[in-house]
């Protein structure tokens, strides 16, 4: 550590450290005056605590505390210290500030997820009962990706060529999934598999993340949130008629990068106590599973060519991909159904259920708008899939 913190900024710094560990570290260093001292204690190397503390300063600078450089006014939380304007008192050693703040976007998105967790904690563990079906094939999974849903998305047909808004997203994909759902075999396993962007705008902003981009929103962003959250509920207790175990994943897209991990968590805190549900709640950009000698690759698709996928998959879980015969990726992004067989994977891509937004009308791009239910063998691979066309619903 480049210079001796005294007892009195290291307790200041107790406020800013993220968790329990990084704390008790620094309330060794205090009580055993010296950082050295401290280590030999807590039986851990010198190293360890040093990066503690820097992580406990960086997020004290980034609050505008930071003493050893003048710097003393805190700024609010959900907002960091973009820069001081410094005048001298009659105190020379100890001059006045202007602190410059701005928003901070990564701790407002921290502030959102935690108060999506304080909302979902009013439900938590109180899913209903379904009872269990009585017959289920164990050698069958039923996989239904959902193609970019896009979640309060509104289109005017007037000027897009089909209305589409908040109820009439719900609306189609509780009724799609009805159908493909009833359609399938009675695998024992089902995965709803959100293949990202599940909601068409991010916050409350509806502008794309890197604020480049209007969106066209239905309605308020909490009750978009909500509609979400309630339309897959409805998907998984249905899920739960047919099959006795039910997988959710939901894919952080370039529309949702934080609102889909966000979904999952309020999913998994709802069905906590449902044992035949398991909400992967992982932030990975890239989620795989296994069942039996198939192998299921999935991410959303903006951040990767498909050309690279096999290798992706191969690299990330090696032990799976020698153990599988049959391998696939699925896709969303592109709204538009592809399909290529690569050496030992085949890709593919989606539709959508959604309709175009006034962006897309105005670029020209038009594509079908479906969802499937694919069935897998576990020695086998797909054996079979069901398909329903937004036309058909009503």
């Amino acid at each position: 550590m480049p210079d001796k913190l005294t007892p009195d900024h290291l307790t200041k710094l107790l406020e800013y450290c993220d968790t329990e560990c990084q704390a008790s570290y620094i309330k060794a260093v205090i009580q055993h005056d010296g950082m050295r001292a401290a280590s030999r204690a807590l039986g851990v190397h010198d190293s360890t605590i040093v990066k503690c503390i820097k992580r406990a300063r960086r997020n004290a600078a980034r609050r505008g505390y930071a003493p050893e450089y003048g710097m003393t006014r805190e700024v609010p939380d959900g907002f960091y210290a973009d820069g001081v304007s410094t005048y001298y008192k009659a105190t020379p050693d100890q001059p006045a500030q202007w602190v410059k703040s701005k928003a901070d976007k990564d701790r407002q998105r921290g502030l959102m997820l935690e108060a999506v967790k304080a909302v979902a904690q009013e439900y938590r563990g109180t899913s209903a009962r379904i009872a269990a079906p009585r017959r289920t094939d164990a050698d069958l999974m039923s996989v239904y990706p959902l193609g970019d849903p896009h979640i309060g998305l509104y289109a005017y047909s007037k000027e897009t060529g089909v209305d589409f808004d908040l109820e009439i997203a719900q609306r189609n994909l509780i009724a799609a999934a009805d159908r493909v759902i009833d359609a399938g075999p009675d695998a024992e396993t089902g995965i709803i598999l959100s293949l990202g962007d599940f909601y068409h705008a991010e916050t409350s902003e509806n502008r794309s993340v890197n604020g480049g981009h209007s969106f066209d929103v239905d309605t308020r962003w909490s009750k978009v949130m909500l509609a979400g959250i309630m339309t897959m509920r409805r998907m998984i207790d249905r899920a739960l008629d047919k099959h006795k175990h039910v997988i959710v994943r939901c894919n952080a897209g370039n529309h949702d990068p934080h609102m889909s991990p966000m979904l999952a968590i309020a999913l998994q805190m709802y069905y906590e106590n449902n044992q035949r549900v398991l909400v992967d709640t992982s932030p990975a950009y890239y989620w795989f599973h296994r069942f039996g000698r198939v192998l299921i690759g999935s991410t959303h698709g903006d951040q990767c060519k498909p050309a690279d996928l096999p290798a992706i998959m191969a690299d990330e879980v090696a032990s799976d991909w020698g153990e599988s015969r049959f391998r696939y990726w699925y896709t969303g992004h592109i709204h538009t159904t592809n399909k290529t067989e690569y050496r030992g994977v085949v890709w593919e891509s989606f539709r959508t259920l959604a309709g175009r937004d006034a962006w897309h009308a105005k670029k020209g791009y038009s594509a079908g708008r479906d969802m499937y239910a694919i069935t897998h063998h576990r020695e086998e691979g797909e054996i079979e899939r069901h398909r329903v066309d937004v036309s058909t619903l009503p």
